[in-house]
């Protein structure tokens, strides 16, 4: 077997609970150990990337025990491509959160990080359901823990909030577990895709409730209206730099869309495969609608961002609904973007946020105001969909995919209209937080309450080089993506025509021909 495909898992696993026991007293070698941990994961992807990359399907058997009986990670295309994109976002937040010194405001910062990069790999590359469902508990303990680092009440609160939408989320994944193995008896993910194949029409009344529940899970980890009400309070609370590593985490909820839809209830499947076309794409659309409104009326830099965040979803979300090989690789090539895009814009937020407060309102001048308002023109333009960065190349691709769909002209109108609505709110609030004339009145440091968030807590000094070389690293990350946009299409294309033949996937899983 292949050991490179449990590594992401396991360095992490490792990783983290020595950092609590050995190194918990000594932050500078927490630091070390942790940026050295996602060097190696970063390596570890690019080795499992380039082995996925010419199409064949790897499986690693836990345990030597075969499936459907054992639990197997799968590497494929997509797996590796999100594993990729988790350690090349984590490599900037893991140095910036230390040149901030956000790490050191709170305990066992790097312990979570880890954590949490353990249970986002490994939700890439498991292959069975109930895994998945593991893997999303570690996710949302070690988030939950991160997101409230630092203290504060305010803080807490959306913490509260985020853990309790996410557990009603948890149990309503168990329920559709159940569910499903009720009426297949098996939770791998190929082999449920046999069975339910294999199933009488009439016999899959069942089979449509699970494929319903897990949707609704997975919309929850997504962030899809009406079910993002955690996201707004929770991502605008939370630490930046934490706030930035979670753009991966509603990728989660879409990559399960795209394993669970294509696999077990595709196309063929007839009971199940309209629900994402008939219900993921209404709730897409409103998504992005409300994002965009959103961004238009935040008073606070944070949560203009967490709004930033749920219209990508949005956009991204339309593509997987059109639920085509077309539509697919254009919303791969867009989780690429907006993954990147929306984490750029919460560490600029946070250089904001330390040197003046959140407020979109003018208030005292800032140091380093040009610098940071030339940054945040770059993630505005990149996130609003405007060229001459990836975004504008990722929503075209978007919009070319929808054209053959029956509610084209909806789904066109809606991404045009919210992609202005978004420059127009993103205009705005560059305005007034570095254009506009600053108010000698407004310059005492007092509380900033304006959209509710108090949590956060001005650095005395601005942050030094290695902050400014993080948030320069993802902007590069965006133009590479740009530059390559064509080597990176053929990559996403390849990977919908692979999610598109599941039989490949099954056939490696179980090791026969299907």
């Amino acid at each position: 077997m292949n050991h490179w495909i449990v590594a992401p898992v396991v360095l992490p696993a490792i990783l983290a609970p020595f950092i609590i026991m050995v190194l918990r007293y000594h932050l500078d070698l927490q630091r070390i150990f942790s940026v050295a941990g996602v060097v190696a994961l970063l390596g570890i992807a690019l080795t499992i990337t380039a082995q996925a990359a010419g199409g064949d399907i790897l499986v690693y058997e836990l345990g030597n025990w075969p499936a459907p009986f054992g639990i197997v990670l799968v590497l494929d295309r997509l797996s590796a491509m999100m594993v990729l994109l988790t350690a090349l976002l984590a490599l900037p937040i893991v140095l910036y959160a230390i040149a901030s010194g956000w790490d050191a405001r709170g305990k066992h910062f790097h312990p979570l990080f880890h954590f949490q990069l353990m249970g986002v790999c490994g939700a890439f590359l498991t292959g069975d359901a109930f895994n998945l469902f593991v893997f999303f508990e570690v996710l949302l303990i070690a988030s939950y823990g991160l997101m409230t680092h630092g203290g504060g009440a305010v803080r807490l609160k959306a913490g509260v909030q985020y853990v309790a939408y996410n557990l009603l989320g948890s149990t309503l994944f168990l329920f559709a577990l159940g569910t499903l193995y009720s009426v297949t008896g098996t939770l791998n993910m190929a082999d449920m895709a046999v069975r339910i194949a294999e199933l009488p029409f009439e016999d899959t009344a069942l089979i449509r409730v699970g494929a319903a529940l897990l949707l609704l899970v997975f919309c929850i980890k997504a962030a899809v209206l009406p079910l993002h009400f955690w996201l707004p309070a929770s991502y605008a609370n939370a630490p930046m730099p934490v706030a930035a590593l979670f753009a991966i985490m509603t990728k989660v909820g879409a990559y399960s869309i795209l394993r669970m839809y294509t696999l077990g209830f595709g196309p063929e499947v007839l009971v199940a495969h309209d629900l994402v076309i008939n219900w993921l794409q209404p709730a897409a659309l409103v998504t992005l609608a409300v994002g965009t409104i959103g961004i238009l009326g935040s008073r606070h830099i944070a949560r203009l961002v967490a709004f930033c965040a749920i219209a990508s979803m949005g956009t991204l979300l339309i593509a997987i609904s059109l639920f085509t090989e077309t539509a697919t690789a254009a919303a791969l090539f867009y989780i690429y973007h907006s993954t990147l895009a929306t984490a750029l814009l919460f560490l600029i937020a946070d250089l904001v946020i330390e040197r003046r407060g959140g407020a979109i309102a003018p208030k005292h001048p800032m140091a380093q105001t040009g610098l940071i308002s030339a940054l945040f023109f770059i993630g505005a333009i990149a996130l609003a969909g405007m060229p001459p960065l990836s975004g504008f190349i990722g929503k075209l691709l978007v919009l070319d995919a929808a054209r053959d769909a029956p509610d084209a002209n909806t789904v066109w109108a809606v991404v045009l209209i919210g992609s202005f609505v978004t420059i127009v709110g993103l205009a705005r609030a560059g305005t007034l937080i570095f254009w506009k004339s600053h108010d000698a009145s407004l310059a005492t440091d007092q509380a900033d309450t304006t959209g509710g968030e108090t949590a956060f807590q001005a650095a005395p000094e601005p942050s030094p080089g290695l902050a400014f070389t993080s948030v320069f690293a993802l902007i590069i990350g965006l133009v590479m993506l740009t530059l390559f946009a064509g080597p990176a299409m053929n990559y996403a294309t390849s990977t919908a025509e692979q999610l598109f033949a599941p039989e490949n996937y099954i056939s490696a899983v179980l090791g026969v021909e299907e």
